[in-house]
């Protein structure tokens, strides 16, 4: 598919969501993108062959201007976008219902990293008293945030997060799964709750929590004991849980790699959520575009000829 063709399908699958709304319009000066137009660019601008925002935009500028003729300077069309979060979040949700994703025996719940700047600088910094220094395989030691997905074995992403980088997993699924439980209007991101069972790994453990997340959250969630357990569990049954897990692994390479999710440095927690929740929207899309296709789900490499 050429590029043309696919932001034109981003653009109708996003028109269609945002009328689906009925949406008042906001008080004030009539802003230069519709808000469909915010949201299909600011989705298409995560791919990862676009370095930067900067880079996406002087694409957009060069190439996609007969398409959107209206479109302002980057300052503005970044504060455009920011303000689209709940819209973007809200699309990306949409894609999931279509796809009837949750339809579903176990989804898949991680965390990845994501730095904002190298740990070892001095000073505050960007999202001074937002992210912080922790730890991932990935980066090691990092500062920046903790993104939780939640993941479906088909690789959809129902609900995703994020937290300062030192948030630990066990105090992280907990807010986590009240969120979906309760769904306070502050975090739509989080999405539902599972319709069965969560699969995590050991950060996730915890006799005690398990049960907890079950009585309040109605929260099933299976997850090896640790290796020091006195009962831990047989080889077979860790590499058939790894199995399952897998796709989560999948996913989040997808973010961080084929679009452009590990290059992000945000200057805003709000900017960082817009970008994490297009992000998402992009990958959920890109799934919903290759099943009407026939093609696999997971096939981004060779969807558009760049």
């Amino acid at each position: 598919m050429d590029m043309d063709t696919f932001v034109t399908t981003v653009y109708v699958m996003a028109d269609d969501y945002c009328k689906s709304l009925k949406r008042r319009p906001p008080p004030g000066a009539v802003p230069s993108l519709s808000l469909s137009e915010v949201v299909a660019l600011a989705v298409v601008g995560q791919w990862g062959q676009f370095t930067s925002e900067r880079a996406f935009y002087r694409y957009a500028a060069r190439r996609l201007r007969q398409a959107f003729p209206d479109l302002p300077d980057r300052a503005q069309f970044n504060r455009l976008v920011r303000a689209a979060t709940p819209w973007l979040t809200g699309f990306s949700h949409s894609l999931v219902a279509q796809l009837q994703a949750r339809q579903c025996t176990y989804e898949a719940l991680d965390t990845l990293g994501c730095a904002t700047r190298n740990a070892q600088r001095r000073g505050n910094g960007w999202l001074a008293g937002e992210a912080n220094i922790g730890y991932c395989n990935r980066l090691g030691w990092y500062e920046g945030l903790h993104v939780m997905t939640s993941v479906t074995p088909k690789g959809v992403i129902t609900g995703f997060g994020c937290a300062p980088a030192s948030t630990k997993e066990q105090p992280y699924a907990e807010t986590f799964l009240a969120a979906r439980a309760s769904q306070p209007a502050g975090l739509p991101e989080t999405g539902v709750p599972a319709l069965g069972w969560y699969v995590t790994d050991n950060g996730f453990c915890g006799q005690v929590n398990q049960q907890r997340w079950e009585q309040l959250y109605g929260a099933r969630v299976i997850s090896p004991p640790q290796r020091s357990h006195p009962r831990p569990w047989p080889k077979p049954w860790r590499r058939w849980l790894s199995g399952l897990r897998q796709i989560v692994e999948t996913v989040h390479d997808k973010l961080l790699n084929t679009f452009r999710l590990g290059r992000e440095r945000p200057h805003q927690l709000l900017g960082f959520r817009a970008r994490l929740a297009a992000t998402v929207a992009l990958h959920n899309f890109c799934i919903w575009l290759n099943r009407q296709l026939g093609r696999p789900w997971l096939a981004f490499a060779d969807l558009i000829d760049w």
